[in-house]
């Protein structure tokens, strides 16, 4: 323990982490507070790392952690991953703008340099609510001192198969310290995403154009020859009918679209199971609840899959990841309450998923 913290301490636990050390110190109660004294107070501005809070039953705790060193990152892999993803999400833009044939045996060199920028309006907002939603994630973990990756994206297949990527995930290389951190990070990721994913959408909506004609009522847009028609969900009703002033047909353009993409992937993570966005979530408040809620939300994603096929491929691809078993590993500490304050932040991440879901991801 660090000698210039000790005077102001009743007890304490090291626990040493191949990327981190984790005290436990339960604090004098002469220095504790609130607020802390101004001795202790000095001391830990010293301290080399970070430290919070926590109210426990015996007493005022300070978690600190101090850092090991952190792993060389391959930035390379990372940045190919990210050009790939904005070569085929743009080839997808291009496609969706009416600017590229459908299939590869229509491209050619003159082609694809005229059609690629017309995809951008499509990709780069797309791309930077993926980037936002998995940046939300690292900086919070690396503000606790987590060994954690850069964001992997994943490339996927061009329109009209695919939208070009199947996503991004940061590799979470190390056991999180409790349940606030663990709710802290998991929440990140969706709200920032949706913080982004939001004005995009609404800005798309303002330059998408009625389509008196559709073949489909609400939201649609040519998709290679046919109609690609999103589902509405309670944010997406309500901004169209307050962007517009009601809620008829309409096509959108393609960063509205990207927007939609954008709050439909909020969404999808924010599904309370396994070690997805909402998992987290629901194992940092209800622990006990956790198995339970996961395996309800699996079967009623697999009813919802009688309407549409999106639920049963992403039933099976959590199943999959998963391995079968959708819980959640434990904490370091299991028993630290979770402060008042992050079961707001959780209620306030359900409210989140209630407004983005979409029974009817995509209709026909």
């Amino acid at each position: 323990m660090a000698v210039s913290l000790t005077p102001y301490l009743a007890a304490w636990r090291t626990t040493s982490l191949h990327d981190r050390e984790v005290v436990d110190a339960l604090v004098d109660p002469v220095h504790a507070g609130p607020p802390p004294s101004p001795e202790l107070t000095a001391a830990l501005r010293h301290w080399p790392g970070t430290y919070y809070w926590s109210d426990d039953r015996d007493g005022r705790h300070l978690v600190l952690t101090r850092p090991a060193q952190q792993p060389r990152e391959a930035w390379a892999t990372h940045v190919a991953l990210f050009v790939a993803v904005l070569f085929v999400m743009t080839l997808s833009g291009a496609i969706v703008a009416n600017a590229l044939p459908p299939y590869p045996s229509g491209w050619s060199g003159t082609v694809l340099l005229h059609a690629l920028p017309r995809g951008l309006s499509f990709s780069l907002p797309l791309l930077a609510i993926l980037l936002c939603h998995e940046l939300g994630h690292y900086v919070i973990a690396r503000r606790y001192q987590l060994s954690v990756s850069p964001p992997f994206f994943i490339p996927g297949l061009p329109a009209p198969l695919g939208i070009g990527t199947f996503g991004a995930f940061i590799r979470l290389r190390t056991i999180v310290n409790d349940r606030r951190q663990l709710l802290d990070v998991g929440a990140a990721g969706p709200i920032a995403g949706f913080a982004v994913a939001l004005p995009i959408f609404w800005y798309g909506l303002a330059h998408s154009q009625p389509w008196p004609d559709s073949p489909v009522g609400g939201m649609a847009i040519p998709w290679a020859g046919e109609v690609l028609a999103p589902g509405d969900s309670a944010v997406t009703w309500l901004i169209r009918h307050f962007a517009t002033g009601d809620t008829s047909p309409i096509m959108l353009h393609p960063v509205a679209l990207a927007g939609w993409f954008g709050m439909f992937v909020t969404m999808l993570n924010l599904l309370p199971m396994a070690q997805l966005d909402g998992g987290h979530i629901l194992h940092a408040a209800f622990p006990t609840l956790h198995r339970r809620v996961a395996r309800a939300f699996w079967v009623f994603i697999m009813l919802l899959s009688w309407f549409s096929v999106t639920w049963l491929i992403w039933g099976l691809a959590v199943l999959v990841l998963s391995r079968g078993q959708l819980g959640h590993p434990p904490v370091l500490d299991a028993y630290r309450p979770l402060p008042k304050n992050r079961y707001l932040l959780a209620w306030m991440s359900l409210l989140l998923f209630l407004l983005t879901f979409s029974p009817v991801p995509f209709r026909s």
